[in-house]
């Protein structure tokens, strides 16, 4: 038997001890929230619908962290797929870190129908607007974030959008889709001569006719309201070529909106499986853009 005394902490230690540990758990980001996009069917466009579930992962900064920006994530995959980590849940865990909430979509597949990536996105954009007081967004600095075809998808997000139906009995709807900002990398832009095939196909079917082409080439689409952008792309993507990038970012210029286009001289599609000097480099710079527009600073 153990007759020694127990030695008991001060109590100014134990509150030290306890202040501490709350610091630290507030200093990590919560879990993750995962939502639906339609409460019922999700719409296909000429009025019609289908009864399918499209999720958004919603990861929100630290408080400590939280500057009032938002990112919606378009991962990339051809719109025949989805890399939901390294550029999805990846991107918003590294968006996290500096103090901005990344929502990870989770877009429906074409198939052939372009309604449905389009609808998902102007929706997620809704919906997180709708949801900018209860996350501490600041409903003007909800930007968007694409890859690949995830990025021709961020790209018609900023430049098929409207202000919202003031007349919807949803009020989500009734929010602007306007997405305030663009990243946009190694992105798929035009669907014309130069475009990826396979993105192309599965978005617009087969054969597409020139209307529809031109429709979602969105170069084509740039307006004096198409949202600041900043783009990065290596010239010797074999995939995606830079082309695509130089298009946008020329068309953004003409029409007088400010673009930033990062062009590396080597690198391949994917950015060496999201490491290395490319990688490294386009988030470091992507990062600065943003905090020349002011948005890594806590919004009032």
């Amino acid at each position: 038997m153990n007759n020694a005394p127990q030695r008991r902490l001060p109590i100014a230690a134990l509150i030290l001890f306890a202040v501490l540990a709350v610091s630290a758990a507030s200093a990590v980001a919560a879990e993750p929230l995962r939502l639906t996009l339609w409460p019922d069917e999700a719409p296909l466009g000429e009025g019609k619908s289908e009864k399918v579930k499209v999720p958004i992962t919603v990861h929100l900064p630290a408080p400590e962290k939280a500057t009032g920006t938002a990112m919606v994530i378009c991962p990339g995959g051809g719109y025949g797929g989805r890399v939901v980590e390294g550029e999805g849940h990846g991107i918003a865990r590294w968006l996290n870190a500096h103090g901005i909430a990344g929502v990870v979509l989770e877009y429906r597949l074409p198939a052939g129908n372009y309604h449905r990536p389009m609808l998902d996105v102007q929706r997620a954009i809704r919906v997180v607007r709708s949801h900018a007081a209860e996350w501490k967004i600041d409903p003007r600095r909800i930007g968007i974030v694409g890859f690949s075809a995830g990025g021709h998808l961020a790209s018609t997000a900023g430049t098929h959008f409207d202000a919202g139906n003031a007349k919807s009995a949803d009020p989500v709807e009734r929010l602007s889709c306007r997405p305030d900002f663009m990243v946009l990398v190694y992105p798929v832009i035009t669907m014309g001569e130069k475009t990826h095939g396979g993105s192309r196909k599965n978005l617009l079917g087969a054969a597409p006719s020139a209307e529809l082409m031109d429709l979602f080439s969105n170069e084509k689409q740039v307006t004096a309201k198409t949202p600041p952008a900043f783009l990065t792309h290596a010239r010797t993507d074999a995939v995606v070529p830079v082309a695509h990038s130089q298009m946008f970012y020329e068309a953004l210029k003409k029409q007088g909106v400010a673009a930033e286009l990062q062009e590396f001289a080597k690198g391949n599609h994917g950015y060496n499986g999201y490491k290395g000097e490319e990688w490294d480099a386009w988030q470091k710079r992507s990062l600065e853009w943003l905090g020349e527009r002011g948005l890594l600073k806590a919004s009032r």
